[in-house]
């Protein structure tokens, strides 16, 4: 689709929810830190596509003004770009966030066209049509309409950049204070509603051996091996977390090993070996306590390997939060499901999401939105229109319930409650 189509951009401007899909999918915001400037094509024609949020922000707040809304851009980073549009409320009705991030991961290797945004047997293909920007259309789509009535309450919508690898703009907007009563994050969950989601915890493991010439075993010691016999002696904790508890939306913590690099040739004794596990966690627990089952396993390795030298480092950490499955938050979502014919469930979301923060901050925060997480980042990546549809019309009858009502109170009030 190119952009300059005048009837999308017209139908997007009127609130279209596949419209704004579209066109969201046309304007490239491929997060930088996944490909540099000019790494990503535009399929056929040869150009290189601007990377960043810039323009995905300019349009998106063009679209917010136009609707009636107050907006504030803010650049979070150099070229990274926040967009917050609020709707005040005519009364002292609670305050509603709706969110998604505007950024998606890089276009390398993409079978379909990145930002052809075609719509192919009720399909919308290109990058970002999942994750998220049908759910950004969703939700924008729902704030068209809620705009053309007088809400007695506050509806926020906050866009976000740069979820996709450090999440600055969430952060830098719950570090500015931005508060609701209740948030709606909409992340592909396929339209279930996921009041859990589980955090993580990079562990950083560096091994410190002795180089020296392949033929002199008697001087070299191997941080390549070393890093191994410590990943072979981590099965016995991976064993123990399978074996406990498992939470009854998200199962049971995990780690994978992600990365690992060393050594400097094949005919030399490594000297160092650098190794990252991720360990995935629940609602409640602490890097400290995940550092800790590490360095035991490492320190019980060290009684059999007494050349070992390694150090354990805390990485970057997000946690895994979680809002009562009997909130008005998950109920209202449900109510507003039923009332448009979904047949919506409860589940986890198993991925880290921007809807951390807002809990971390005090605002109730699930996940709701169009498409499947299967989907998300991959070659021929695709969302099914109807369900961006139906998306906003969920959303537009929560918002419009939730806005007039106390359920605001209510949610802030149950959540407290919970811890």
């Amino acid at each position: 689709m190119e952009q300059k189509n005048g009837r999308v951009l017209e139908d997007a401007q009127a609130g279209d929810p596949v419209a704004l899909a579209r066109v969201l999918v046309a304007t490239p915001s491929v997060n930088p830190e996944f490909e540099e400037a000019g790494a990503g094509k535009r399929a056929g024609a040869g150009e290189a596509a601007v990377v960043g949020e810039a323009a995905v922000a300019e349009l998106t707040a063009g679209w917010l003004r136009a609707w009636g809304l107050s907006v504030d851009v803010s650049e979070v980073a150099p070229g990274r770009w926040n967009v917050v549009g609020r709707l005040a409320g005519k009364g002292t009705g609670p305050t509603l966030l709706l969110n998604g991030h505007l950024d998606t991961v890089g276009v390398a290797g993409m079978s379909v066209d990145p930002f052809g945004a075609e719509l192919r047997e009720g399909r919308l293909l290109g990058r970002g049509s999942c994750d998220m920007k049908g759910g950004v259309a969703a939700l924008l789509a729902a704030t068209a309409r809620v705009a053309l009535g007088a809400p007695s309450g506050t509806l926020i919508v906050a866009l976000t950049a740069d979820e996709e690898h450090a999440s600055l703009g969430m952060e830098a907007l719950v570090h500015a204070g931005i508060r609701a009563d209740a948030a709606v994050v909409c992340e592909p969950t396929g339209l279930a509603v996921m009041p859990a989601h589980k955090g993580f915890v990079w562990v950083e493991a560096d091994f410190r051996g002795r180089a020296a010439h392949g033929s002199r075993p008697e001087a070299g010691i191997d941080a390549i091996e070393h890093a191994g016999l410590y990943l072979t002696a981590l099965g016995a904790l991976r064993n123990r977390l399978g074996s406990g508890e498992p939470h009854p939306l998200l199962g049971l913590p995990s780690f994978h090993a992600g990365t690992i690099d060393g050594g400097s040739a094949p005919s030399v004794y490594p000297h160092a070996c650098r190794l990252v596990l991720e360990r995935r966690t629940l609602p409640g627990e602490n890097p400290a306590d995940i550092i800790e089952e590490f360095q035991s396993v490492l320190d019980g390795l060290g009684t059999y390997v007494p050349e070992l030298d390694a150090t354990l480092t805390q990485g970057l950490a997000r946690p895994g939060t979680e809002v009562p499955k009997d909130s008005p938050l998950v109920e209202g979502l449900l109510a507003a499901c039923a009332g448009e014919g979904v047949d919506s469930s409860v589940t986890g979301m198993t991925a880290w999401v921007d809807a951390a923060f807002l809990n971390e901050a005090g605002t109730p925060a699930v996940c709701f939105g169009p498409g499947s997480i299967a989907q998300a980042h991959s070659a021929d990546e695709w969302i099914d229109t109807s369900e961006i549809v139906t998306c906003a019309a969920v959303l537009e009858r929560f918002s419009s319930a939730f806005l007039e009502g106390d359920q605001g109170e209510m949610v802030t009030d149950v959540f407290a409650e919970a811890g």
